[in-house]
């Protein structure tokens, strides 16, 4: 009797343990199923084990290590321009693809409201906008200012109502982003957003058409005498016998803001290489930034770049710009090639801008995209011309999503330097140029370069403010 209790027992554990035993097996095959069919389950692991199944890593490459563009000369990347890490260009791929700037200081989110304060948006939730990608669209609002009456800041060579043009059909039309709203332009609202900040644009005449755009936006084309000029203050003085000085600047006491321009045409240093003559030729460093640059940038709140028009062999002989790298003449072939050495300065300067933003963490940076210049038949000193009268002749709409200038993109990716693309909208407004209308349309040129103003130039600053 005593043994079949024990019999009965020792079968009832033997009974237990095969049953845990598919139990246990039932479990396990349940569980890879499970983790086969949903990454949910990586949420039971150990936190120390969750990085093994994040996405990887992706390095992002600089720029200049495309063949098409020389490496950096030792001069842009030694203590004096206190160049950041190349490991800071790192993003994840979760960035790339939302095309989210590289993160900055703690302010980096940080926007001001109509009241000059600050508040904190979240990066997970902010919309990327490419302001780029629209359409332009009749609005009778348009312009945003006169022709006619903003003559304290408008140059008359440009004020196209003052000449003899009779259509200005092109000045109804404004600019509408696909995927963001942009936020109409005030003068008193760019004021306040601006208030004891500086604006300063860098760059050749068309950055001097923005600079005057600017002036004649914010003011309203109003006459302003209580705007003052500043421009002693940055050395923007007229030189004896020069015909115009390097730039401006102006203030408006209301709220302390300061708007101004220096002209740089290929944001280069140029050093006299014969102080003592005056028809010295000028040493044109394509990879240090122009020393008004250097000497003003920690006064800046928003700096603009922009170059191009000046990289031809034409402009360079005549301003007598002798090429140099590293301190020396430059004795590279490929280096000596116009274009290449256009393109080897935007990333030059906009590298060493980068590297400058950590000293000024309220500095916003940009480069724009070139302007288009719309000659047909010929080029501006062999008959060419732009006569189209009718807006949007060519299309109103702007679908891509990469920028129409790749030079002027691939110098700001990696980079806390944001881009004001503005190419290919303005390719779209071929009869915006001043044309024949131009003071030097008696010689037989057009100017297919510039533009009437009001015009597109006005867009480029509607662009900037709703990215500041």
């Amino acid at each position: 009797m005593l043994k079949v209790v024990r019999g009965g027992s020792l079968n009832g554990l033997r009974g237990k343990q095969l049953l845990l035993t598919i139990v246990a097996v039932f479990c396990t095959t349940l569980l890879i199923w499970a983790w086969e069919k949903t990454p949910l389950v990586g949420t039971l692991l150990p936190q120390s084990e969750h990085f093994e199944i994040l996405s990887p890593v992706i390095y992002v490459e600089k720029p200049t290590s495309d063949p098409v563009y020389p490496e950096l000369p030792t001069s842009l990347t030694n203590d004096n321009f206190d160049t950041i890490s190349s490991d800071e260009s790192v993003t994840t791929k979760s960035e790339q693809e939302i095309g989210a700037a590289p993160k900055s200081s703690a302010n980096a989110n940080s926007h001001e409201n109509g009241d000059g304060e600050s508040s904190v948006e979240s990066t997970t939730t902010e919309k990327v906008c490419n302001y780029a990608k629209g359409k332009w669209v009749a609005d009778v609002r348009w312009p945003l200012y006169s022709g006619f009456g903003c003559k304290q800041w408008l140059s008359e060579m440009w004020a196209c109502r003052l000449t003899q043009r009779a259509n200005f059909s092109y000045e109804g039309y404004r600019w509408k982003p696909y995927n963001c709203e942009m936020p109409d332009f005030e003068g008193s609202a760019f004021l306040r957003r601006m208030r004891d900040k500086t604006v300063a644009l860098v760059g050749d005449s068309l950055g001097r058409q923005q600079f005057q755009s600017l002036m004649c936006m914010v003011s309203g084309g109003r006459e302003s005498p209580e705007v003052l000029d500043v421009g002693i203050e940055y050395g923007l003085v007229k030189p004896r016998g020069a015909i115009r000085p390097d730039g401006w600047a102006f203030r408006f006491p209301s709220t302390n803001t300061t708007i101004l321009y220096y002209w740089s045409a290929s944001l280069c240093e140029l050093e006299p290489l014969n102080r003592s003559d005056p028809l010295t030729s000028y040493a044109m460093h394509l990879d240090r930034p122009a020393t008004f640059l250097q000497q003003y940038l920690h006064r800046f709140d928003v700096l603009v770049l922009n170059t191009g028009h000046h990289w031809n062999r034409g402009k360079i002989s005549a301003n007598r710009w002798v090429m140099h790298v590293g301190g020396a003449p430059n004795n590279d072939r490929k280096l000596a090639q116009i274009g290449e050495a256009k393109n080897f300065t935007v990333y030059s300067v906009v590298r060493w801008l980068d590297s400058q933003l950590p000293r000024h963490p309220r500095l916003k940076a940009f480069f724009r995209t070139i302007s288009p210049r719309h000659f047909m038949n010929g080029d501006w000193n062999s008959g060419g011309s732009c006569d189209n009268t009718i807006p949007l002749a060519g299309g109103s709409e702007v679908k891509q999503d990469g920028s129409a200038d790749p030079v002027a993109e691939g110098a700001v990716k990696g980079t806390q330097v944001q881009l004001l693309d503005i190419t290919a909208l303005s390719q779209l407004r071929d009869e915006c140029h001043i044309s024949r209308y131009s003071v030097k349309s008696s010689t037989g040129v057009n100017d297919c370069l510039h533009w009437c103003l009001p015009g597109v130039p006005d867009t480029w600053n509607e662009l900037l403010f709703a990215q500041i």
